[in-house]
């Protein structure tokens, strides 16, 4: 199953759902497709539409899937990345009125270069991002929350 995720934000992010839809209707993509669409309205006959989930069933879809496709907002990255997935992620952007500004850029691109995660760019085919997540290991992502809270606890130990 591939878990398409698109978070809470308001404003709509059809481009991405437009462009998986495509590759059901081609036959590309084979697996079911799970969509959390949030505040998107799209209807679809070759995807299983979602508004919003519990935590409990995000966390069973994404234990699920063998593929996570997302928005790049943070909280949806990371916890694809700490289950072990292979995800996609696409960044929300300004000029097509999906995002207020373009800062979902940043987070790919660190994510990206560091080795976490594929990223599905503006005028590529998802097919070719998808055909590599493949071949694609992701780097294990660790968080720097226990680093951080040893050095504060080291710092009011010492103070």
């Amino acid at each position: 199953m591939i878990l398409v995720v698109l978070g809470t934000h308001e404003l709509p992010f059809t481009r991405l759902l437009t462009e998986v839809e495509r590759l059901k209707q081609e036959d590309f993509l084979k697996e079911e497709v799970i969509v959390q669409h949030g505040h998107t309205k799209f209807a679809s006959e070759q995807m299983t539409m979602k508004k919003f989930v519990s935590y409990e069933e995000m966390d069973r879809l994404y234990d699920e899937a063998s593929l996570i496709i997302t928005h790049a907002g943070t909280g949806s990255v990371i916890t694809g990345l700490r289950k072990g997935k292979k995800v996609i992620a696409v960044a929300r952007l300004k000029k097509y009125g999906e995002h207020n500004d373009d800062h979902q850029l940043q987070l790919v691109q660190v994510f990206t270069a560091q080795g976490h995660i594929l990223t599905w760019n503006d005028g590529e085919r998802l097919e070719a991002v998808i055909n590599e997540a493949n071949h694609f290991t992701p780097k294990p992502f660790e968080s720097g929350k226990q680093r951080l809270q040893q050095i504060l606890t080291d710092f009011i130990d010492h103070a």
